[in-house]
């Protein structure tokens, strides 16, 4: 099947979303320019946290203190023209510090004396959970229902959390003592795992430069709540061919060790693979992904750039995995190199 008759089969696009998309693409070239004022590198993280803005999903990062894991969302939030709040988790946080309490309040026209609703730090656009495996179950359950329901309830009445909502929680990988791992369930909630890792030595000497001088940054905003909103809409509406999703289907059913095409190194080496909402975010992200680099279609390159992030925190290796030094990534890349990546295999199996 030659490029020409594959491109015949999807969808048009609407001259509305073509311009939507290059409106997408300039404005991400936009946003990482101004980010760039304020972060040295970061690039691959940025970018996978744009693509999960896109994608109305939520990320934790991965990575020990000291790099501009705050700095990087607060600053992501001004570009982006959108409320933020930083929440520090701490064992003796409770889950009504997050969403919002009710007090005893005067009515001024009644006289009469009601309960008023004050909300959280959870209303926000994008909310910073640091160290969210320092806090007990029940808080860490409080922010997961509002990721998942998108509103808060209290009173018996519910609150519905402003669009867009972005969840971006914070791990300490060196310092477990004391801490309240999340369980793989709600693990699962997190659209990407993202390891932020330390500075090459060309950026820790430019950081060390512009920190202990006096520059100063003008941010400068590159789009409001609107559109951003209206973009994400875009962005759900890219097509897929049906080889993507039989590609996405097959590598991540391979993860799973019971199943008949788990390759033999899986069997040996994980416990338990990842579930259906990967597949689900392999596409979701996939088409955010496309589209922040100007196409209107996916391409088996995304779902393959995108796996690692997606699926680190949703495979549980074994004793034996551990006892060898293996990672999740590891498994993830030696996964890719096995499952192959050949369009007409998929289309056939489409067909």
């Amino acid at each position: 099947m030659t490029d020409q008759k594959k491109d015949s089969d999807k969808p048009a696009a609407s001259d509305n979303d073509v311009k939507a998309i290059e409106r997408l693409r300039d404005a991400n070239k936009r946003i990482v320019a101004e980010l760039g004022k304020v972060i040295i590198g970061q690039t691959d993280v940025i970018d996978e946290l744009m693509i999960a803005i896109f994608a109305r999903g939520h990320c934790l990062l991965v990575g020990v203190p000291g790099l501009a894991k705050t700095l990087l969302v607060s600053t992501l939030s001004r570009a982006l023209s959108l409320s933020f709040n930083r929440i520090q988790f701490t064992p003796d946080l409770m889950p009504s510090d997050i969403t919002g309490t009710e007090i005893l309040a005067d009515d001024p026209e009644s006289g009469e004396r009601k309960f008023k609703f004050l909300r959280g730090p959870v209303f926000a656009n994008i909310v910073l959970a640091d160290e969210i495996n320092r806090t007990p179950p029940k808080t860490q359950a409080a922010l997961l229902e509002a990721m998942q329901e998108k509103k808060v309830s209290a009173g018996g009445e519910s609150f519905t959390l402003e669009e867009p909502f972005f969840v971006l929680a914070t791990q300490n990988p060196l310092e477990q003592e004391g801490t309240y791992p999340l369980p793989e369930a709600q693990l699962d909630r997190f659209l990407f795992n993202i390891i932020v890792d330390y500075p090459n030595r060309t950026e820790e000497i430019d950081m060390m430069k512009r920190i202990s001088g006096d520059f100063e940054s003008n941010l400068d905003t590159v789009m409001d709540r609107d559109e951003i909103i209206a973009l994400q809409d875009t962005v759900r509406r890219i097509p897929v061919a049906d080889h993507i999703f039989e590609y996405a289907s097959t590598l991540v059913r391979a993860t799973r060790p019971d199943d008949e095409e788990a390759p033999e190194f899986i069997r040996e080496w994980l416990s338990y693979g990842a579930g259906p909402r990967a597949s689900l975010y392999l596409i979701t992200a996939g088409k955010a992904r496309a589209a922040l680099r100007g196409r209107l279609h996916m391409a088996i390159e995304d779902v393959q750039a995108l796996a690692p992030a997606i699926l680190r925190h949703r495979i549980i290796l074994n004793f034996a995995a551990r006892s060898e030094g293996m990672t999740s990534d590891d498994v993830i890349r030696k996964l890719l190199d096995t499952i192959p990546a050949d369009e007409n295999l998929y289309e056939a199996q489409a067909r």
